[in-house]
């Protein structure tokens, strides 16, 4: 079948590896859980396939792709006559363009004061139509998405390109996201994974925690994805938060807030939760997904699996190199080359 998803650059993202989980998933699943949905590709993926999603992320901006692309129901046409509406408001100096905007001549800027002025005046207008959180979803993603196609950033938001990119002089324009539609009732929610686990039986769950670094000379200030996308936050929140630093993260960002176990400085307590996320999972099959630079060793990544079940499928993704692997023993598993590679497991508890 042919699948299409929509997103936006994000570390991480599994847009590459969307046949690969398509091809490796059993047959007659019903209901899946993908528990740490990021930009929502493999909710997507799952929705397009039949099953009931249930798609959960802490990241607000993860609750609001989930909401458009798998609770919305409205026509496009409900959607493009209000998209048509903010694409012509007139733009207006405010909050963003104040702080994240930049002339022509400026030097590290994430966007261009132009298209700040006119997400000052979107986003306000966002907020006006006093719209349900699904219908509020969905204008806010094609904002983010429309963010996306004009920024002068790497991909995240701590670190900006030091010469504007060609696309930040662009003008923002907002298009109408691209969904399919289901017929089934998906759930969304915005909670910690831990307290999802024990309350409810799924036929799969498909882990992808996030990876921090391995690298233990990296701050893992550096990595967290709280810091990586803290304008996204921004952006739906509308909240207008205490900033800090030459990026002009939001206050919250900081590590003391939000502590993720899984990007932990210790690799220890990364690998004590990934135990803990297999272990309390109620369902037949996990699919895991992990990075070979991630806090979590290869050797203890098969030690956990093998604790909790059979791994039935085991492959290793180099991208860069355009080439996929079987993995089928552990000694493959351990002394594999395993530089820059993404790894997908099939576990049967």
């Amino acid at each position: 079948m042919k699948i299409k998803t929509q997103g936006i650059q994000y570390a991480g993202s599994k847009l590459k590896m969307l046949p690969i989980i398509a091809d490796i998933i059993p047959p007659d699943m019903h209901f899946v859980l993908d528990g740490f949905s990021g930009t929502t590709r493999v909710s997507q993926l799952f929705s397009q396939m039949g099953y009931k999603v249930w798609a959960n992320d802490i990241a607000p901006w993860s609750f609001v792709f989930a909401n458009c692309y798998l609770k919305s129901k409205k026509p496009d046409s409900f959607y493009q006559s209000i998209i048509d509406q903010l694409n012509h408001i007139l733009p207006q100096k405010g909050w963003f363009s104040e702080n994240y905007g930049g002339l022509p001549d400026d030097m590290k800027k994430p966007f261009q004061l132009k298209n700040m002025q006119k997400l000052d005046a979107i986003r306000n207008q966002i907020d006006a139509l006093a719209l349900d959180d699904t219908d509020k979803s969905v204008l806010l993603t094609s904002l983010i998405e429309a963010l996306n196609r004009v920024d002068s950033t790497i991909g995240h938001y701590t670190s900006y390109l030091k010469h504007w990119s060609k696309r930040s002089y662009k003008d923002l324009l907002l298009k109408m996201p691209k969904r399919v539609l289901s017929h089934q009732e998906h759930i969304v929610t915005q909670q910690d994974v831990f307290d999802i686990l024990p309350k409810q039986q799924f036929d799969l769950v498909y882990f992808d925690p996030p990876y921090g670094s391995g690298n233990n000379k990296m701050p893992s200030s550096r990595v967290r994805y709280n810091a990586y996308y803290h304008f996204l936050k921004t952006v739906i929140l509308n909240d207008h938060p205490a900033l800090f630093g030459k990026n002009a993260r939001r206050e919250d960002s900081k590590d003391k807030f939000n502590k993720n176990p899984f990007e932990d400085y210790h690799p220890h307590v990364a690998a004590n939760a990934l135990y803990q996320l297999i272990k309390q999972a109620n369902t037949q099959y996990v699919l895991l997904s992990y990075n070979s630079n991630g806090r979590i060793t290869r050797s203890e990544i098969v030690d956990i699996l093998y604790a909790h079940g059979k791994i039935l499928k085991a492959l290793s993704c180099d991208f860069k190199q355009n080439n996929m692997a079987n993995l089928t023993t552990t000694n493959e598993w351990i002394n594999a080359d395993t530089a820059h590679q993404e790894y997908l497991f099939l576990l049967e508890k």
